[in-house]
């Protein structure tokens, strides 16, 4: 019989992220077969009973992801200390408890990823496993492209180290340059910190992709389900990227040559 830990379990559950299920297993809110947990470290297999606030817990449901298209003026968080509106507030009603891969800050806008399955937001989320998210950055000043090149290599902003981030310019207007920056590890406002860094003080962000999913048309607001074969066909069981192999795509045959004609014979 196959046992997980059981953060892992509330996670893949849709309850909470692993992180969060530890918290609720250290606050006496999780039993097992009757008991009241104290620590994180307990395996359960499938067929234990695990009640959460007193309430069973459900059975798990297929994992499903959506795509979210963040405004501004929102938190990405379940509950707000500074009692601001969160993401959550604003979803549709009918929508399963979700919870989002990585999060976007108040003032950011754009593509985020919701799912039902803690676990996926995990592997979504570790920097090891490659994801790279892609913004659309708007600073205020003249972007020179030895400012952007100098962070292909990575940096550190006061002690925090940044991988390598990819920056190009896509346009000048007036004291307003607009950027395509792709980044691989979401660290907390990573992109404001090191465009400040480099002299650039950023007034709109947008994420426009996460891997390959992209935030394309989607309205301000809206939410929609990625299918379920994309989903399968984009995130491996590793939780790493598939790497679309295009050497068994078939190649285009080369024409064959036209028959020469034969040519005619000067008279004699």
């Amino acid at each position: 019989m196959t046992e997980d830990r059981i953060a892992k379990v509330l996670a893949r559950a849709g309850v909470c992220s692993r992180r969060d299920a530890e918290k609720m297993i250290a606050e006496g809110r999780v039993a097992v077969d009757g008991r009241v947990l104290d620590s994180p470290a307990v395996k359960v297999g499938e067929s234990a009973r695990i009640e959460v606030d007193g309430k069973l817990l459900p059975a798990r449901a297929a994992t499903r992801l959506w795509r979210y298209h963040k405004p501004k003026g929102l938190v990405t968080t379940h509950k707000d200390p500074q009692d601001r509106p969160t993401v959550f507030d604003a979803l549709p009603k009918d929508l399963p408890r979700v919870i989002s891969v990585g999060r976007l800050d108040f003032n950011t806008e754009g593509l985020l990823l919701l799912t039902n399955d803690g676990d996926l937001a995990r592997k979504l989320e570790l920097p090891a496993n490659g994801w790279k998210r892609t913004y659309r950055v708007r600073v205020h000043g003249r972007v020179q492209p030895s400012q952007l090149d100098s962070l292909a290599a990575g940096v550190t902003v006061e002690g925090v180290r940044y991988s390598p981030i990819q920056a190009r310019l896509e346009r000048q207007q007036g004291a307003n340059g607009w950027l395509e920056v792709t980044i691989s590890e979401g660290k907390n406002r990573e992109v404001r910190r090191v465009m400040e860094h480099i002299g650039l003080n950023v007034n709109r962000l947008i994420r426009v992709a996460y891997g390959p999913f992209g935030l394309g048309t989607l309205s301000e607001g809206a939410v929609e389900e990625i299918p379920a074969a994309a989903v399968s066909s984009s995130i491996g069981a590793d939780g790493k990227p598939v790497k679309r192999d295009r050497s068994g795509w078939a190649k285009a045959k080369p024409k064959p040559n036209a028959p020469r004609k034969p040519r005619k014979k000067a008279a004699p």
